[in-house]
């Protein structure tokens, strides 16, 4: 897949974009502290990118169908980098308000909204070949995994040996060269008949969204899994890690091997294709089990960092999977309108998962609310493959000709 220029030159504008989401909490975070800033600042500003991300997921994907989604994801990170710049420049000549920096991140949080779905129906246009769908999207998600790992890395080398303005200032930047290359990409172009409005673009996500038993049941299945077990376990695994696994460098360890872990199941489904995607999609949640319940019996950090090694492994074969299953069955024409409702529903219930984990954990218990989430994980990874429409669907593509053909 390297080898095909336009396929390589998004893949590189994804990364550098990716690096620069990864770095800016890491150097904002720092920004606000260093200025004698509250952790309660840094979770407010945090927010202020969450709530335009949420709130816009289903205008950008709709835009990106409707306007073209190398100009839409162009235009997202030609905004973020110029909002992320002012910030960084405001920092380095003096102090910024808290307004400031909640400005940027609600901007940085909407190009998000946009260019997540853009970039999931952008695949397609680029790799026309539907064998090699498969392998893109592991690429895809080997890149997602690896600019998690080395944003945070690069951004607190900068704030360490410089200063959090400069790490600023370097995240724009990356945003900007994602700018520039996804600019020189060039696109087939689509046919088939236009769409009459904005609305209408929605609307008909929304039908193939709603019309796909497997695809809303298991996004269904992940919304609740970020409210029960993802948010649980950012928010209270720092609190285990400091009391009783070592402290912050462990929980560091223990979130590098998420992103390792990803890297090595998106290598795993580079070539091998399931007959059956998603009940290996599926199937492969039940791993997560693993980091709860190490964290919910007091377990050594070595077992924690194993399990969640584990997980991120499972993580990076459900999302290669996932991704090439609904670019292969969902048709181009509303393809990102469709992967927004799929990232809105799975996403929506973060924030509620976040503010819920401190005061369940005061009644439940930490360990209590590990092991509720372990149990989820089994049951819910159960209930899905029960559904016959997740059994049967294959990697065949219902979806088989292009836009404004007969399918």
């Amino acid at each position: 897949m390297l080898h095909q220029r336009q396929f390589a030159l998004f893949l590189a504008g994804r990364a550098a974009s990716l690096l620069g989401s990864s770095m800016a909490p890491i150097a904002i975070s720092f920004a606000i502290l260093d200025h004698r800033g509250t952790a309660t600042q840094v979770g407010e500003v945090l927010a202020a990118q969450s709530i335009p991300l949420v709130i816009l997921l289903l205008a950008g994907g709709g835009a990106a169908d409707r306007f073209g989604r190398r100009r839409v994801m162009v235009l997202a990170d030609m905004a973020r980098g110029a909002a992320q710049g002012v910030l960084a420049g405001w920092l380095l000549l003096g102090h910024p308000p808290l307004w400031a920096f909640m400005a940027a991140e609600a901007v940085i949080g909407a190009g998000q909204a946009v260019f997540g779905p853009a970039s999931t129906g952008l695949v397609p246009q680029l790799v026309t070949d539907r064998d090699q769908l498969q392998q893109a999207n592991s690429l895809r998600g080997m890149v997602t995994s690896l600019a998690g790992v080395a944003g945070p890395a690069l951004a607190g080398v900068l704030v360490a040996a410089i200063s959090p303005g400069w790490a600023l200032a370097a995240g724009a930047g990356t945003y900007l060269l994602s700018a520039a290359l996804l600019f020189r990409l060039r696109l087939p172009k689509r046919s088939g008949p236009a769409t009459p409005s904005f609305v209408a673009q929605l609307r008909e996500g929304w039908v193939e969204f709603r019309s796909r038993t497997w695809l809303w049941v298991i996004v269904l299945q992940y919304a609740i899994f970020h409210l029960v077990v993802f948010a649980p376990f950012m928010v209270l695994g720092v609190v285990v890690a400091k009391t009783s696994l070592g402290g912050a460098a462990v929980w560091g360890a223990v979130l590098a091997a998420l992103s390792a872990g990803s890297v090595l199941g998106s290598l795993l489904v580079v070539r091998f294709q399931p007959r059956r995607p998603l009940v290996l999609a599926t199937a492969v949640g039940i791993l997560w089990a693993a980091p709860l319940l190490s964290l919910a019996l007091a377990g050594p950090a070595w077992a924690v960092g194993l399990g969640t090694l584990g997980a991120g492994c499972g993580l990076g074969i459900f999302a290669a999977l996932w991704d090439t299953t609904i670019q292969r069955e969902v048709p181009e024409r509303v393809l990102s309108s469709v992967s927004s409702f799929d990232y809105l529903g799975s996403l929506a219930l973060i924030p509620v998962g976040y503010a819920l984990a401190g005061p369940l954990s005061a009644v439940m218990g930490r360990g209590p609310l590990f092991l509720a989430g372990a149990v989820w994980v089994a049951v819910s990874t159960v209930a899905v493959l029960a559904v016959p429409e997740v059994r049967r669907l294959t990697s065949v593509p219902t979806v088989h000709k292009q836009e404004g053909e007969l399918c």
